[in-house]
């Protein structure tokens, strides 16, 4: 294993202790391991299991509230059986199995949403005003292109940033 010279013992792994006067000691403390954990490359860390968060219940959180009342008084419910969609047409065009199928109502119970939106915004808002800027003016297309790209990114980020608030709200716990 290893071997003495002078006054210190060399070992393979290029650790070098001191002698004492007691040699049992030395040679205990080259037996012994550091033990860890090592996870091979390519495979993800694993997540503990316990999750002290509940789980999101958003019709709980709907009813809580006062969702469907508000929508009523402001005669957005009217409004959209006016345009056709009622609750039975939502019903027969599967809407709802749709979204679940594009993940909507699972992002709306997913915590990481609230703050990936609000990035969105960020990034839009940000986006809106660099592009007036860096957009050279010296054509009338250049200026059609500024505005249309200006008021989609403030649009945008102000709609993602909103949808941020109101999914934080509707993952609030009360």
């Amino acid at each position: 294993m290893g071997f003495c010279c002078s006054n210190a013992i060399f070992l393979p792994s290029c650790t070098t202790i001191k002698a004492t006067q007691n040699p049992v000691s030395a040679t205990r403390i080259a037996a012994t391991k550091k033990v860890s954990t090592v996870f091979p490359v390519g495979e993800p860390a694993r997540e503990s299991t316990t999750d002290t968060t509940p789980p999101i219940k958003l019709l709980t959180r709907v009813e809580q509230l006062g969702l469907l009342t508000k929508a009523e008084k402001a005669g957005l419910l009217s409004a959209a059986e006016k345009f056709g969609l009622s609750l039975s047409v939502v019903e027969k065009l599967g809407l709802l199995s749709k979204a679940e199928e594009f993940g909507v109502l699972s992002a709306a119970t997913d915590p990481g949403t609230p703050g990936a939106l609000l990035n969105l915004s960020l990034v839009l808002l940000i986006l809106g005003p660099l592009s007036v800027y860096l957009v050279p003016e010296d054509y009338p297309w250049e200026v059609v292109l500024e505005v249309a790209v200006a008021l989609v990114c403030v649009v945008g980020g102000s709609a993602a940033f909103a949808a941020s608030n109101f999914v934080s709200d509707l993952q609030k716990c009360r």
